[in-house]
């Protein structure tokens, strides 16, 4: 899809759209964004509908939506942010499934895998702890599968074996990627197509997940940013485009 396919608008702007909807009621909370296009996500619901939204430089300093210093945050103290529930990240996926479970880990058998990768790393206290959404820039059946290789977030029926202790916080809001929206808002928590992206069908959905989708019969595309979150994109939030290194158009 190019631009014009869309008004101009093109799908890296939609997916920032659709990140920045992740964050939309949440308060004053602290948004950790991984990747471009959550990152220009988390700076336009501040600049917008989520303007009590917290931003972090990933270091010790909380920031506005410029860049501006606008506070101390060590290290202690976003830590008892995450333990406390008042962060929602937005992190990657080696793989997903059905449920929502995440593998950034390794791809294989855990004794001998055939490719070592990130490691568990903060995964499942994040998931445990406190709102975990998902950017996946590129959707495919190697990402989407039906069961991850090894759980490091910790996905709806994994907590729900788990008991009490692991569902009291655990919420995954939604899933982004290059072709859609998704959410668990089933029975079951299992997968569901909230939205697909302008330019996109919900057979290209299907054919690139490796699973059953829950798929409603009428399945809305993702919404336009308006003409003044279009210009903060472009002009303010991401002037150097970086959304289009993350997203093919």
């Amino acid at each position: 899809m190019n631009a014009s396919a869309t008004g101009g608008i093109t799908r890296a702007e939609h997916c920032v759209i659709a990140c920045a909807e992740a964050w939309r009621g949440d308060g004053e909370i602290l948004a950790s964004p991984m990747g471009a296009v959550p990152s220009a996500g988390a700076r336009l619901a501040r600049l917008t509908f989520a303007p009590d939204l917290l931003l972090t430089d990933g270091e010790a300093t909380l920031v506005g939506p410029d860049g501006e210093t606008e506070g101390w945050l060590p290290y202690r103290r976003h830590l008892a942010l995450v333990t406390g529930g008042r962060r929602h990240v937005m992190m990657g996926a080696s793989q997903i499934d059905r449920f929502g479970n995440q593998n950034i880990s390794c791809i294989g058998d855990w004794d001998q895998p055939s490719r070592q990768l990130l490691g568990v790393r903060g995964a499942p206290v994040n998931t445990l702890n406190n709102p975990v959404s998902y950017w996946i820039p590129r959707h495919s059946p190697r990402v989407f599968v039906e069961r991850v290789d090894m759980i490091c977030g910790v996905g709806h029926d994994s907590a729900r074996a788990a008991g009490p202790s692991a569902t009291r916080f655990h919420r995954i809001p939604r899933v982004v990627s290059d072709l859609g929206v998704f959410d668990f808002a089933t029975p079951d928590r299992s997968m569901r197509l909230a939205s697909v992206h302008p330019g996109v069908t919900v057979d290209q959905v299907r054919e690139a997940t490796g699973f059953a989708l829950t798929v409603p019969d009428d399945v809305p595309y993702t919404r336009d940013p308006s003409p003044t979150e279009l210009a903060l994109i472009r002009e303010v939030v991401d002037p150097a485009r970086t959304r289009d290194r993350e997203v093919r158009s």
